[in-house]
C-alpha cells in the first residue's frame, strides 16, 4: 500500500467560512500540529479565524509552505467557484493542494490541468486511490493502541491524538495513525478507511501500522462503533487489522441513542468493552482494554467528575475526559 504523504508546512485555507465551526478542520490542524502551519488565507467574507498569521499565497510560499490545505467545509462539501482562482494560484506558486471534501480537487478541470502543467499533486484524502492487500492476520512486532467507541463521533480522534502527544512528551517512541480525512490532514498521512472496499480494510490497517521496534507504539484512530448498524463493518475491519495490544473505549454519556439511528440505544459500557475485546482477539489474543475516555462537554465540571469517578469505580479502569483533564492516567496504565 502506498499511503498518503502530504508535504508540510501548510497554508490553511479558510476561504469564506460562514462561521468558526465551518473551519473546524483548519482549527484541528492548528491545535494539534501548529508547528506544521505557516499561516492562514482568508477571503474577504470569511467569518473564521484560527489564530495564525494572515498570508497571501506568495507570502506563504516565501515562508516555505509546501501544501495549501482546504481547512473549511461549506454546504455540500464542494469546491466553491470563488475558491478556484486562489487554489490555482497556489499550484502555480509551487504548492500542492489537499482537501477532505466530498467534491474532489481532481474533478475540477482547471485545478487538474494546472496541477499537471505545474507538476504538483492533488490530495483528495477522503477518496483513497491506493491499492490494498487483504489482511493476513500474521503477528507483527511493535505495540498498537486502538480507540473504539460506544457510538460515532464521541472523541476517538481527539483521544488518540492526546495519547500520542502525552507519550511523545515522555520520550516514548510513538506515531499517530490517521484513519479519517481530518486526522490525515492533521498528521499529513494515513488512510481514509471508511472509503476502502470492505475486503481490504484489515489489510489497509496492517499496512498503515506495520511491524515496528518492540517498544514502539502506533496510536490508531478509531472509526464508528460495533454497535452502530451503519458503520460496524468499518469498526470490525479496524479491530482485525490493527492487531491491538490495547483498546481505549470512547463514550459520550448524554446520548440516548446511536447518532442518526433513534431505534438503536447506546450500549452498556461493559457490554461494549467485552464485544470489542472478543472481536479484537481474532488477531490479537492478548488484547486488553486499558482505559475509558469520556467526552463530558455536555456536563458541568461537578457532574463530569462524578460521572468519571463512578465509572472508574464500577468498571475498574482509568476513566478521564481527555479534553478537560488530559490523558496521563491512560498512558500511566499503558506503561
Amino acid at each position: 500500500m502506498k499511503a498518503i504523504n502530504i508535504g508540510t508546512p501548510y497554508l490553511l485555507f479558510l476561504g469564506d467560512a460562514a462561521d468558526p465551526l465551518a473551519a473546524k478542520v483548519a482549527q484541528g490542524i492548528k491545535h494539534w500540529r501548529a508547528e506544521n502551519c505557516v499561516g492562514q488565507l482568508r477571503l474577504p467574507d470569511c467569518h473564521a479565524d484560527v489564530g495564525l498569521t494572515d498570508m497571501t499565497v506568495a507570502q506563504a510560499r516565501a515562508a516555505g509552505a509546501q501544501t495549501l490545505v482546504v481547512g473549511v467545509a461549506n454546504r455540500g462539501g464542494i469546491i466553491a467557484e470563488n475558491w478556484i482562482s486562489v487554489l490555482r494560484e497556489a499550484l502555480e506558486a509551487g504548492m500542492d493542494l489537499a482537501a477532505g471534501l466530498h467534491n474532489k480537487l481532481a474533478d475540477v478541470p482547471e485545478l487538474r490541468d494546472t496541477a499537471a502543467a505545474c507538476g504538483r499533486r492533488l490530495f483528495d484524502v477522503r477518496h483513497p486511490s491506493e491499492t490494498f492487500a487483504v489482511g493476513n492476520g500474521k503477528p507483527r512486532s511493535g505495540k498498537r493502541l486502538l480507540a473504539v467507541g460506544t457510538d460515532c463521533s464521541c472523541g476517538k480522534m481527539y483521544t488518540t491524538l492526546a495519547i500520542e502527544k502525552e507519550m511523545r512528551a515522555r520520550g516514548m517512541p510513538v506515531d499517530f495513525r490517521a484513519t479519517g480525512q481530518t486526522g490525515i490532514l492533521i498528521a499529513g498521512s494515513g488512510v481514509s478507511v471508511d472509503a476502502v472496499v470492505a475486503d481490504f480494510i484489515a489489510g489497509a490497517i496492517e499496512a498503515l501500522a506495520p511491524a515496528n521496534d518492540p517498544a514502539h507504539w502506533d496510536i490508531i484512530e478509531g472509526q464508528g462503533s460495533l454497535f452502530h448498524a451503519s458503520f460496524a463493518g468499518v469498526s470490525t475491519g479496524l479491530l482485525h487489522g490493527a492487531q491491538p495490544d490495547a483498546l481505549v473505549l470512547c463514550h459520550e454519556p448524554t446520548r440516548t441513542h446511536m447518532r442518526g439511528l433513534p431505534d438503536y440505544q447506546i450500549p452498556d459500557l461493559q457490554v461494549c468493552i467485552d464485544a470489542n475485546l472478543d472481536v479484537a482477539r481474532l488477531t490479537s489474543p492478548r488484547v486488553e482494554c486499558v482505559a475509558i475516555a469520556v467526552n463530558t462537554a455536555a456536563l458541568t465540571e461537578a457532574d463530569a467528575r462524578h460521572y468519571l469517578e463512578e465509572t472508574q469505580q464500577r468498571l475498574g479502569l482509568p476513566t478521564v475526559d481527555p479534553f478537560r483533564h488530559g490523558v496521563a492516567p491512560i498512558v500511566d496504565a499503558i506503561v
